[in-house]
């Protein structure tokens, strides 16, 4: 990886709202760069335009594939094609053996993990590889790598996204090669989503923005070189 450039870049982020994607949106907005941002909470959305009025934040909902479509148009026209596109939109089921989550809440998770982030893809990525640049960091986690009791369907998924980055990659490596693709697992962080499992004990980890501190500078030192990689954010 290098040292990323002092010249503004265009920030794509799911799931900006709230945890990691509100403190990366917070953070790279610190810097000087254009953050285009979604999420479905229409008065968090409101909040972040209030707060980070230079970006462009867009209530969608990504298994909405009109809504996806719709909030790339705007992005696009107003600050070009991303230099970085974070697919980092996902929930979690609540804990429970496989055998009792309901089929329409399994369905969910994997409409926003897996589906929601092929749907980001088509409607952005054809654009970078156009201008021949960019960096796709689809998130995954330790869950992606490793498995625990109760969380199945959340660990299906993102096994799934580390599969599916890995052979974007090689699609990208004959098709763009200046367009790289990473799977990044961002570690162990204080989230409503780790709560929802955790409870209490997710405390003891960072809070999104501690963790923000060290992964955005990470994430703007991603390039080309590091298409296909499996990292994991600092």
């Amino acid at each position: 990886m290098k040292q990323h450039a002092t010249s503004p870049r265009h920030i794509v982020i799911t799931g900006a709202t709230r945890g990691l994607g509100r403190a990366m949106a917070r953070k790279f907005s610190a810097l000087g760069h254009r953050v285009s941002g979604c999420g479905r909470d229409a008065r968090a959305i409101d909040a972040l335009r209030r707060e980070l009025a230079a970006g462009q934040f867009s209530v969608v909902d990504v298994t909405d594939e009109a809504a996806v479509a719709g909030f790339a148009a705007e992005a696009v026209a107003r600050f070009g094609p991303p230099d970085l596109l974070l697919n980092n939109a996902a929930v979690i089921n609540r804990n429970a053996p496989l055998w009792e989550v309901p089929a329409d809440e399994f369905a969910r998770v994997l409409d926003i993990n897996l589906t929601g982030v092929h749907r980001v893809l088509r409607h952005f990525l054809p654009l970078m590889i156009e201008r021949g640049r960019g960096v796709v960091v689809n998130f995954s986690s330790g869950w992606g790598r490793s498995t625990s009791p109760d969380v199945a369907p959340y660990c299906a998924t993102k096994y799934a996204i580390e599969g599916l980055t890995a052979a974007l990659a090689q699609d990208l490596e004959r098709a763009a090669p200046g367009v790289a693709a990473v799977a990044l697992n961002p570690g162990i962080i204080d989230t409503d989503m780790l709560r929802s499992c955790f409870g209490e004990g997710a405390a003891s980890f960072p809070d999104p923005t501690a963790w923000a501190e060290s992964a955005v500078p990470f994430l703007l030192g991603l390039c080309s070189r590091d298409n296909g990689a499996a990292l994991t954010a600092p």
